[in-house]
């Protein structure tokens, strides 16, 4: 059989190995930590119990087509429900809007509670999903350095889109023109940092993600954002993929221009294929020293990071729902704060996830686990002990005001994850999320591809990487790189029983 090894077991190289291994390879998975997941883990405060990382689920199909590409049915594995409401958001001004799950539903409450045309709502959320199907299948679901996607069919659909996608404003802009109400203006501009960029900077292009969630709809995953991943270990293993936990690789080893494995403090890796889960950046500045790195695209402006509080509440709050936005006063000021001054802003906006709303089991009778996250620019040498202090701070000041209650004194259980322990724990060049932003019209083509054109045998995936970051786009990306990767004899097309774990 071919041999692939992949760095890191993220979401993007547990997906990777899926792909590999129905694809014929044997797959061995090198994981630093002593768990898989990578920004997607799970853990317990007393009674409480937190998603580490990613919140959000959308698109939950591709992760459906992973067990049924394995000839596994998914549900077996996996299951999830729709939510409704998606989101409930709050302005200062004492506003607030529950984002439906129908569209329609929802743009009738954008007109109630804002005054906001309903007719203009549906028509924009029209709008980015034609956007989004005319483009989908070319910027996302393909490599975009590769001729072969540029000669398919499906790039004469997104060529019918050209004039309606953005590229000479941004994203703000776009929306401004659109709709006279700030405050649904702040709305759709917040659907930037879903790849960790700033909607003043970013091409109007980004306004076909809102499609993602209110028309095909946000999801909760039964056992919550760890289980994608637990289900896709499980998987993978019934495929025979070997995981090596806490084996961090030290270097790819390359032979006349390959990759041909890898390298870890324990032994040596033969592999016909490596990918690498770990941000582009470490990847070449750590395992490959003596390669000659794309150094332009490595110098990409960073994505931005997170501060995230763990709060066990105790106390349970109705007007809550899985997904809350605390919008901040001045948005403009927020993201110069941000990507300008790489500091935190006084007022940020904050966003909270509390999965007990969806699974009760998450809190104690009563309490509710609230994960508190405030976007915040990547590391760069700032005194983020501080930045704590005082962002903490405003955050308790802010949803103290807008819920009419003393937060803080409700907290029971605390924990707290910024940009340093983020880099740390995950390779994640300076903690930025999503590796680099798309504060420019060109980013999409700038990321990096998901191979080298350098090395044969050497891929890509994950967020610092083509199409970018978030759980969605990590799996497009492993799935672009199974599809890249060399088909193997029909012989070992597929895993032995011998070799397959139950």
């Amino acid at each position: 059989m071919r041999k692939a090894a992949i760095i890191g077991a993220g979401i993007g190289g547990i997906a990777a190995a899926v792909r590999l291994a129905v694809k014929g390879y044997e797959v061995t998975v090198l994981e630093a930590n002593h768990t898989f997941g990578g920004k997607m883990h799970e853990f317990w405060l007393g009674k409480y119990r937190f998603d580490a990382g990613p919140s959000l689920f959308t698109l939950p199909h591709l992760v459906d087509e992973l067990f049924t590409l394995a000839g596994r049915t998914p549900s077996d594995y996996f299951r999830y429900t729709r939510l409704d409401p998606i989101t409930h958001y709050f302005w200062p001004d004492g506003s607030h809007v529950k984002a439906y799950a129908d569209a329609g539903k929802f743009a009738q409450e954008a007109e109630q509670q804002l005054g906001v045309p309903k007719q203009a709502v549906q028509e924009a959320l029209q709008k980015s999903a034609r956007l989004y199907k005319g483009t989908a299948d070319t910027f996302l679901q393909k490599s975009l350095h590769k001729l072969d996607t540029y000669l398919s069919p499906d790039v004469l659909k997104a060529l019918s889109c050209l004039s309606d996608l953005g590229l000479t404003t941004s994203m703000h802009q776009a929306n401004a023109s659109q709709f006279s109400d700030p405050r649904f203006v702040q709305l759709l501009d917040r659907f930037a940092t879903y790849n960790g960029s700033d909607p003043y900077q970013a091409p109007g292009t980004l306004n076909i993600i809102p499609h993602l969630e209110h028309n095909i709809g946000a999801f909760y995953p039964e056992g919550g954002i760890y289980s994608i991943v637990a289900s896709l270990i499980k998987l993978a293993e019934e495929l025979g993929v070997e995981f090596k936990y806490n084996e961090p690789v030290e270097r790819i080893i390359t032979e006349n221009n390959k990759a041909v494995g890898v390298e870890t403090s324990r032994r040596k890796y033969k592999a016909d294929v490596v990918v690498s889960n770990m941000d582009v950046v470490p990847t070449y500045r750590r395992l490959l020293p003596n390669q000659p790195a794309p150094e332009k695209t490595l110098q990409q402006p960073r994505s931005s990071s997170a501060l995230i509080f763990y709060w066990g509440i105790k106390r349970e709050f109705p007007q809550l729902h899985v997904h809350n936005i605390f919008f901040s006063q001045d948005y403009k000021a927020e993201f110069e704060h941000i990507f300008k001054y790489k500091t935190v802003s006084p007022d940020p906006t904050v966003y909270i996830n509390i999965t007990s709303k969806a699974d009760e089991q998450d809190a104690p009778e009563g309490s509710e686990n609230w994960f508190v996250m405030v976007n915040v620019p990547h590391n760069q040498g700032q005194d983020w002990q501080q930045l704590t202090i005082s962002t903490r701070q405003a955050v308790l000041q802010k949803l103290s005001s807008m819920l009419q209650t003393d937060v803080e004194a409700l907290i029971e259980q605390e924990q707290v994850l910024d940009p340093l322990l983020i880099e740390s724990r995950t390779s994640s060049f300076g903690g930025a999320l999503y590796g680099s932003s798309s504060n420019n019209r060109m980013a999409a083509f700038l990321r990096h591809p998901n191979f080298s054109s350098k090395l044969q045998g050497l891929y890509f995936c994950g967020g610092s990487v083509h199409p970018g970051g978030g759980i969605p786009l990590c799996l497009l990306s492993a799935k672009i790189v199974g599809e890249l990767a060399p088909a193997v004899a029909p012989s070992s097309a597929k895993p032995s029983k011998q070799n397959a774990r139950h």
